[in-house]
């Protein structure tokens, strides 16, 4: 038997090892080469799950943020089908705010013809301002001005202000209608303006001034709900336009006072054409936006349990020659803006359709950009009373 050196043995060996080495570093690379294949796929596997999920999350946030009913809930809102169902649901309400069975037939305890304030001395097309003031339970006065045209046709138009404070504000919309040849009533809600807060001692509570919307709910007028200390200025207005010798009448309102407008509208008939702006939104509109949620006014549960916001749109709208035109501003940096009026714009077009007299339209003012009522919202407005009532304009 040959054996082999020593030498030659420890080749061998070496180059076994150098074998075996390379045969585990090729091995080695090819595992790597592998892993950071898989690596690679994992990576766009997750990339393409937190791309699923951020459109999954994005969809969800976008929904909670506009929280919406669909047409058909909507229309089961809606429990008014026939003239019977608005009557009894008007006669309620008015049974609710007053506490009897008619709405008042009350007017203005003064009325002051012929004022002089500085503030409007600059009015264009004005002849003269007449002073009416309405006196409440627990002193509660509300100023009511009311400014006659040069040239006079038989429309008055109401102008309520909302929170903002006083009439002045709506100075452009005043000067508007004035140069169109309509009187213009103008309100502030309660508290604001010219209108008092008075020192008032309830029994259990003791003396406190009013001087907040939320102190209103503290007081309990001898009949109905203090509702009514929004809502009587304007009734009082309306008895009082025969001995100015008006025959038509139309009202409109921003924000508070768009509020005003809707309620007003939906009690009394005489109220041909209504544009309440920026006031109101039905509340399942409301939940997920707090600036929409409103003052203490807004939300009184047994005052809404009798008649949604969607049913008095409708009692606004409803009647021989009536109509109201809801005006939002869709980039009100207030309140009521955005779209969501879509879910229920159809719903109450086609009741209206259904009860057969009377119409319902809304205008979304997509420019406005602020919480007023533009000069489109102008135009809209004046052309729809002019169209109402032209054939029995004729100046005084």
């Amino acid at each position: 038997m040959n054996f082999l050196s020593n030498r030659t043995i420890v080749y061998i060996i070496i180059t076994a090892i150098f074998i075996c080495v390379g045969q585990i570093i090729g091995l080695t690379l090819k595992l790597r080469s592998c892993q950071k294949d898989i690596a690679v796929k994992n990576i766009i596997i997750q990339h393409l799950l937190a791309q699923s999920y951020q459109h999954s999350t994005k969809s969800i946030e976008i929904n909670n943020n506009n929280i919406q009913m669909n047409q058909a809930d909507v229309d089961s809102l809606i429990t008014i089908h026939n003239k019977n169902d608005i009557i009894i649901k008007r006669n309620e309400l008015i049974h609710f705010i007053w506490g009897k069975p008619s709405i008042p037939s009350s007017t203005p305890a003064v009325i002051q013809k012929n004022i002089q304030d500085e503030r409007y001395q600059s009015l264009k097309d004005l002849k003269t301002i007449h002073r009416l003031t309405v006196e409440m339970d627990y002193g509660l006065e509300s100023i009511i001005y009311l400014f006659m045209p040069l040239r006079s046709t038989k429309t008055l138009v109401l102008y309520h202000q909302g929170h903002r404070g006083d009439f002045i504000l709506g100075y452009d919309f005043i000067q508007y209608m004035l140069s169109k040849g309509y009187s213009v009533a103008a309100f502030a809600m309660p508290l604001l303006g010219m209108n008092n807060q008075p020192v008032v001692f309830l029994s259990r509570l003791g003396k406190f001034k009013i001087s907040d919307h939320e102190h209103l709910k503290l007081l309990q007028p001898q009949k109905g709900h203090p509702i009514q200390f929004f809502l009587t200025p304007v009734i009082e207005m309306i008895n009082t336009a025969d001995i100015f010798g008006f025959k038509n009448i139309a009202m409109t309102g921003i924000s508070g006072g768009g509020w005003t407008c809707t309620i007003a509208a939906s009690l009394d008939r005489r109220i041909t054409r209504s544009y309440p702006v920026a006031g109101t939104l039905p509340i399942f509109l409301r939940s997920e936006a707090p600036n929409n949620w409103g003052d203490y006014e807004q939300t009184i549960p047994d005052f809404y349990r009798i008649a949604n916001y969607l049913e008095l749109y409708i009692m606004g709208a409803y009647g021989d020659n009536r109509k109201q035109i809801q005006i939002l501003n869709l980039n009100d940096p207030c309140c009521f803006n955005g779209n969501g009026y879509q879910c229920y714009l159809q719903v109450v077009k086609d009741r209206m359709k259904t009860l057969k007299r009377g119409s319902f339209d809304l205008f979304s003012d997509p420019k406005n950009k602020t919480h007023s009522i533009s000069k489109e919202s102008l135009d809209i407005i004046s052309k729809d009373i002019h169209d109402a009532f032209d054939s029995k304009l004729s100046p005084q």
